[in-house]
């Protein structure tokens, strides 16, 4: 037998089409054949999977992701070994496929080769894990987000899960280090944050030339940039000088919103709303003064993403897991965040996490649909994900999951 047929089900394909009776073929690693309605009278050379029903889509593709993250506050996570720290990024991989994210766009690593040696290992298949694009530490500037350092204790070159430059010629090292040691992405912290920054949210520390000299490795390097963008004026920045991928924007003005919408067929936007919401909600133990302030920032949130959908700017689900608040394996809340509070559609929710994920991945048309030609990256789901999005969060209701056409869960046996 030289590939699968999986049949009776009902195909969500990730286009935005209506879901629809049929049989999909896989041979090797790509979907040769979608047919709607019966099945093909053969299944020669093919392994039948009967899905009884069940709801066959794309596999999830998490735009967000922190598979090195362990679980634990950024001072905490400073003092795990790099020894255990690569076993623990191991674990969470297996657990993001687990969970049906067959593709991640990594948002930074807590340590410079975690992601690659990760990456490496998948691609290998001597570990299991999604297709990863790896990145390394994000990068920041003294007192930007990521700069937990104490001042009484030595310093390090990279002794948080931030790498800390100051000026531009810094910044060009820290890039070049990374692209020397295999990155596919760079990630930079150009505003301040809620969280371990002494900037606020709304401020921008990094300055324009540090962020042209990043931009300046990356096109010399074929890198890719993604970006920390709370404030509109480092959302302009970002805009100004590149950056393809811009995380939050939770205060976008006029001007930056004019400006993302003038860049909507190059850019992505990911509100990374997890951690923002799980935080609101008192999760970690977060104080009341501070859950205050996260309540605030996910007000600011919703209408910002609200005011970017009405301009057609293209906006993903994912972000910021494996902290306390939002540990591993509870990726999918963030697609029930988009239809219970930013009012998406779950069609649209789920089009966004699957073909436009393809689109982020680099990989438009064979990552994140279901048709012919595309990598054969499937989850069978029991129940309806349009009729309720949280059936994602059930890891007991993903029947099959398949990545590149190797069946990484199997289906029950039927009688």
């Amino acid at each position: 037998m030289s590939g699968w047929l999986i049949g009776n089900v009902k195909i969500l394909d990730g286009t935005g089409r209506a879901p629809f009776p049929g049989t999909v073929r896989v041979d090797g690693q790509r979907i040769t054949a979608v047919t709607e309605g019966p099945g093909p009278s053969t299944r020669e050379g093919a392994t039948w999977i009967d899905g009884a029903g069940a709801t066959l889509m794309p596999g999830l593709v998490e735009s967000h992701a922190h598979i090195g993250l362990a679980d634990l506050g950024s001072y905490d996570l400073t003092r795990v070994p790099p020894e255990e720290h690569m076993l623990i990024t191991v674990r969470n991989a297996r657990t993001m496929l687990d969970a049906g994210y067959t593709s991640a766009f990594s948002a930074a690593a807590p340590k410079a080769r975690l992601d690659i040696v990760l990456k490496r290992e998948i691609d290998a298949g001597r570990v299991p894990g999604p297709r990863v694009l790896a990145n390394g530490p994000e990068i920041t500037v003294t007192g930007g987000l990521g700069d937990s350092n104490l001042a009484h204790l030595p310093h390090y070159e990279t002794p948080t899960f931030a790498w800390v430059a100051d000026g531009p010629d810094a910044i060009r090292r820290v890039c070049r280090l990374l692209a020397r040691e295999g990155v596919d992405l760079l990630k930079l912290n150009l505003s301040g944050d809620l969280g371990t920054s002494s900037y606020p949210s709304t401020e921008t520390p990094m300055t324009d030339a540090e962020v042209a000299a990043a931009m300046e490795v990356a096109r010399a390097a074929r890198l890719r940039v993604a970006a920390h963008c709370r404030s509109a004026e480092s959302v302009l920045m970002a805009l100004r000088h590149g950056v393809e991928v811009i995380y939050h924007a939770n205060y976008a003005d006029e001007r930056a919103l004019d400006a993302l919408e003038a860049a909507r067929d190059r850019v992505f936007v990911g509100p990374a709303l997890g951690l923002t919401y799980n935080l609101s909600q008192g999760a970690g133990g977060v104080p009341p003064s501070r859950v205050e302030e996260f309540e605030r920032e996910l007000e600011v949130s919703v209408e910002a993403v609200a005011r970017m959908r009405k301009r057609g700017i293209r906006i993903l689900p994912g972000g910021d897991y494996g902290f306390p608040a939002t540990p591993h394996g509870t990726y999918a809340r963030d697609l029930w965040i988009f239809v219970k509070v930013l009012g998406f559609s779950a069609m649209e929710t789920i089009v966004a996490a699957t073909r436009l994920g393809g689109d982020l991945m680099g990989r438009s048309g064979e990552l994140g649909v279901v048709t012919p030609g595309a990598l054969a990256d499937l989850l069978l789901v029991d129940g309806d994900p349009l009729t309720d999005i949280s059936v994602l969060q059930d890891r007991d209701a993903l029947r099959m999951i398949m990545k590149d056409g190797v069946l990484h869960k199997a289906p029950p046996p039927r009688p």
